[in-house]
């Protein structure tokens, strides 16, 4: 039970009197008076609504112009306007006696200027007449209940509005005046609250036979009940002398000791409305004035349960309702005036009642009261604060936090974070800090500073379960707690939140350099997506190397081939796994040699494409072991493991780096072996030459010595330096030159005269058959020059005869189809005949025979090949200036005729015949100075 002495009393109405509104002419603003004889009222649909007992219905829209209608012959005893509907529905009586009669009026329609009445019955239980006490309606229009002094009620069901689809039947009876009614609708289900003078019952009418409750044993007066709104759960409020109780349709809820003889009860907006007469003479305050009160006045209370304070308290002369219309409270008194309740503004009420509840501490009742009428989140804030504040100063720094917490959002943290710093607080700071993560309003700074106060409380507990949190409800940023925890030396809790939340580098930095865990990091490296794998492994791969080369060789064989995650759930070969480039993790070997030689191997075995890069440093690590190598036979193992990868060909591109390689550790074979491949014979011979190797010098010459003449000249002026008996190579490099004739005789002597130990009969065989051959040559050649002026005077003969005597034509057969010749038919001077027919299918021109023309044409075009190059004497004199050997250019234009001069027989003799003997002429002509030469 609520105390009402010990509610606070505030001022959140402003009371003023209706004044008439000005005329056209300025005059007004007299107080509004009601007509007389007003006996009930009610509100809605934007209009307060008057019965008086002269039998007139009165509206006051909010204009103030009143208007009204005759509703019954007598008077009018009740109303009740719909707050959704524009129905209004009243009770007179129209006769002298007990007769009431209820009607319905439809505001919206009317009937000769009147609204029209959609229904009228007569308000009887039964056949005992009986005096209306109280009315309400539904605002579905389902249902009416109507309360009669002798203690029944009845209930109309169904289309309030028409007769014909309701149904009225006797809900309840009794021997107590029935003194108030309620509907209730929560949801689907409707009660109906009952009260009379000495108890409350509830009825259930959505159920069949209406079950009902009783619901206490006392009761109320005549208008001293009321329903309220949602924020008290729809409860129904009864008030009594003493209290004022709340009931639900189940049960009876709270009461709230209010003394004095209640004469009005209504529910307005939160707030309950109470008109009692109070007979003690009220003190001197701002809520009743400056003189004292009689007893004859009532006292109009507004109270607010929820926050148990008084909004407003005032005095009237005789009140005869009060009601809600327009966002304001009507007080109609008996002297005709109508007083209205503005309330104030949410801003304005705070402010009036704030310093006063701050200077006495009642910040509950601060907190609550702007909570009730919404006050915006920032000035919740700023109570909260000072409420705070407040807390702390007393020392209650717990209560303190607990504000402080309310205040997250709007307050900067850091105003707290500052009160709270000395260590003894550090549990309240804590508190403070998990909240602004949870609200996820916390930076880098305030993880740091939680995580801190974790570690100097050694609150395990409380640490797991922050960085346990699920990852969709994450409060905090995560590598900042990673380093925290790492700094604080949590390094298992750092290493949970980097692996939960994928912060690989903090996971391995942790894992490697404070665990030491080297096992650990390789196999989440070998958890992780290639790409991330793989930049770890680059930048880690030493590390890991030096303490784990097996497993860690072992995972970059797999990176570079085939490499899928090892967590990945999909079964292998499904997917396509990627491949790093092996070459980027050579430098991960430092001082692994054996490690690095078994990875590339792998990589040249598995992958024969792999990069250039793999195939120099397993070709270096080779010659490496094999130079270093004492064992004999594993040192013939390790050359022709060399050798066989020097011969793979994967060198060819980067032949200058191999041989280098093998130069620098004096691999014999595998630097003869590239020489041969790059075709340096002269270089393969000058080794050997170093060597003194003259065999193998023999050798080379004979193997190459096709392809590169001078190798022999070269050997030939080794052994002619040589100042040792060379004369067996000297013979085998002569025998060879002069069966080449590589080398002028003269230039062989000279190049012998440098040997002391080479005498002359060393090279006599090779002089004496070289002159021997010269003999032999000379003899050939005079012959064939005596050959050539032979036939040179024979041509010369037949070509006079051609010129001077007839030829005669004795060929039988045809040259290209060799059958019998048949007119007509054509010769040639070169002894070849054709049918005509043939001649003209075969021929490509009328003068040259078919048969010699070929011959003719190469000899021809050589002929012109040669005119072309005698005009080329600007080209002569520059190469003659610019050639260090002016005689070769000198040969090698004469020995193209280009200074011979050529006389061609232009003479044609006319007709056919002369052109077919001319051609013929000149074939011949061409032919044997072609031989000639």
């Amino acid at each position: 039970m609520a105390a009402y002495l010990q509610w606070r009393r505030f001022v959140f109405f402003d009371r003023e009197t209706v004044k008439e509104p000005l005329g056209p002419d300025g005059a007004g603003g007299k107080p509004f008076a009601l007509p007389p004889g007003i006996a009930v009222c009610d509100s809605g649909r934007g209009s307060l609504v008057f019965g008086d007992i002269l039998r007139q219905i009165w509206f006051l829209p909010r204009s103030l112009q009143l208007s009204s209608f005759q509703a019954y012959k007598l008077r009018v005893t009740h109303l009740y306007q719909l707050k959704q509907h524009s129905i209004l529905v009243s009770v007179g009586e129209d006769e002298e006696g007990i007769n009431p009669l209820v009607k319905v009026w439809n505001l919206e329609k009317r009937d000769g200027g009147n609204p029209l009445c959609t229904r009228i019955f007569p308000a009887i239980p039964g056949n005992k007449p009986t005096v209306v006490s109280c009315l309400t309606v539904h605002e579905n229009l389902n249902f009416m209940a109507i309360g009669f002094a002798d203690g029944s009620v009845v209930l109309t069901k169904g289309d309030i509005t028409r007769d014909r689809h309701s149904k009225t039947q006797i809900l309840h009876e009794g021997s107590y005046p029935v003194t108030g009614l309620a509907f209730r609708q929560s949801g689907k289900t409707t009660h109906l609250f009952v009260v009379t003078t000495e108890n409350i019952q509830s009825y259930m009418l959505s159920v069949k036979d209406y079950p009902h409750l009783e619901l206490d044993t006392h009761g109320c007066g005549l208008r001293c009940s009321s329903l309220s709104d949602p924020s008290q759960d729809l409860q129904f409020i009864v008030a009594g002398n003493e209290c004022v109780y709340l009931y639900q349709p189940d049960e009876r809820g709270p009461c709230f000791a209010f003394e004095g003889q209640k004469l009005i009860v209504h529910w307005y907006r939160g707030y309950l409305i109470i008109v009692s007469k109070d007979r003690k003479t009220s003190p001197k305050s701002e809520f009743a004035g400056n003189e004292a009160q009689n007893s004859d006045k009532q006292v109009l209370n507004i109270y607010d349960l929820c926050n148990k304070f008084i909004a407003y308290s005032s005095i009237f002369d005789d009140i005869v309702d009060v009601l809600a219309e327009w966002g304001s409270l009507y007080v109609l008194t008996r002297d005709g005036k109508i007083h209205v309740l503005q309330e104030k503004d949410t801003q304005t009420k705070l402010e009036a009642c704030k310093s006063m509840l701050f200077r006495k501490n009642l910040f509950e009742m601060a907190i609550n009261l702007a909570k009730s009428h919404h006050l915006d989140s920032d000035g919740l804030s700023e109570i909260f604060r000072q409420y705070g504040d407040h807390l702390y100063n007393k020392g209650n720094h717990d209560g303190a936090i607990q504000q402080y917490i309310r205040t997250i959002g709007k307050l900067e943290p850091s105003y707290v974070i500052r009160k709270f710093l000395d260590a003894q607080r550090i549990h309240n700071l804590t508190a403070y800090l998990q909240t602004l993560h949870l609200q996820s309003l916390a930076n880098a700074d305030h993880t740091t500073l939680l995580l801190n106060c974790y570690t100097k409380l050694k609150d395990s507990s409380k640490l797991e379960e922050f960085i346990k949190t699920s990852e969709s409800e994450v409060h905090f940023d995560v590598e900042t707690a990673i380093k925290v925890l790492r700094q604080a030396g949590y390094y298992s809790h750092a290493v949970y939140l980097a692996e939960k939340h994928a912060h690989h580098e903090w996971y391995l930095k942790i894992q490697l350099e404070d665990i030491k865990n080297y096992q650990e990091a390789l196999r989440y490296i070998g958890k992780l997506p290639f790409d991330q794998a793989e930049s770890n492994m680059k930048r880690y791969g030493k590390i890991l190397m030096h303490h784990v080369p097996n497993e860690t060789t072992e995972l970059l064989k797999i990176l570079c081939t085939d490499y899928q995650p090892s967590g990945d759930n999909e079964a292998p070969g499904l997917l396509e796994g990627k491949k790093a480039n092996s070459e980027e993790f050579i430098p991960v070997f430092a001082n692994n040699s054996r490690e690095l030689k078994a990875f590339l191997e792998h990589m040249t075995e598995v992958q024969a494409d792999s990069p250039q890069g793999v195939y120099d440093t397993l070709l270096e690590l080779r010659l490496q072991n094999w130079a270093h190598e004492q064992d004999e036979q594993v040192k013939e193992k390790l050359h022709k493991e060399a050798l066989t990868l020097l011969k793979s060909g994967r060198f060819k591109t980067v032949f200058d780096k191999a041989l280098v390689l093998c130069q620098m550790h004096n691999f014999k074979d595998g630097v003869l072996y590239l020489y041969e491949q790059g075709k340096l014979f002269q270089q393969i011979m000058h080794y050997h030459m170093q060597n003194e190797q003259y065999k193998k010098v023999i050798e080379v010459c004979e193997l190459y010595g096709d392809q590169e003449a001078c190798l022999w000249e070269q050997a030939l002026g080794y052994f002619a330096r040589k100042e040792e008996d060379c004369k067996e190579y000297i013979a085998a490099v002569l025998k060879h030159i002069e069966n080449k004739n590589l080398m002028p005789p003269l230039l062989v002597v000279q190049t012998l005269a440098h040997n002391s130990t080479a005498t002359l009969s060393v090279i006599k065989d090779y002089l004496v058959n070289k002159l021997q051959k010269q003999s032999r040559q000379i003899e050939q050649d005079e012959q064939r020059i005596q050959k050539y002026r032979e036939e040179t005077t024979r041509i010369r003969q037949e070509i006079e005869e051609l010129k001077a005597s007839p030829k005669i034509f004795q060929k039988t057969k045809c040259s290209i189809c060799t059958s019998a010749l048949e007119l007509p038919s054509v010769h040639f001077l070169c002894g070849h005949s054709f049918h005509q027919h043939c001649f003209e299918s075969y021929s490509e021109s009328d003068s040259e025979c078919p048969t010699c023309m070929p011959e003719n044409r190469k000899v021809m075009d050589m002929i012109r090949a040669q005119e072309q190059k005698r005009d080329l004497h600007d080209q002569f004199q520059h190469q003659l200036k610019c050639s260090n050997d002016g005689f070769s250019v000198v040969a090698d234009y004469f020995g193209r005729g280009v200074f011979n001069k050529l006389t061609l027989i232009t003479d044609l003799p006319s007709g056919k015949a002369a052109t077919t003997i001319e051609a013929g002429l000149q074939r011949e002509l061409l032919i044997h100075t072609r031989r000639g030469t």
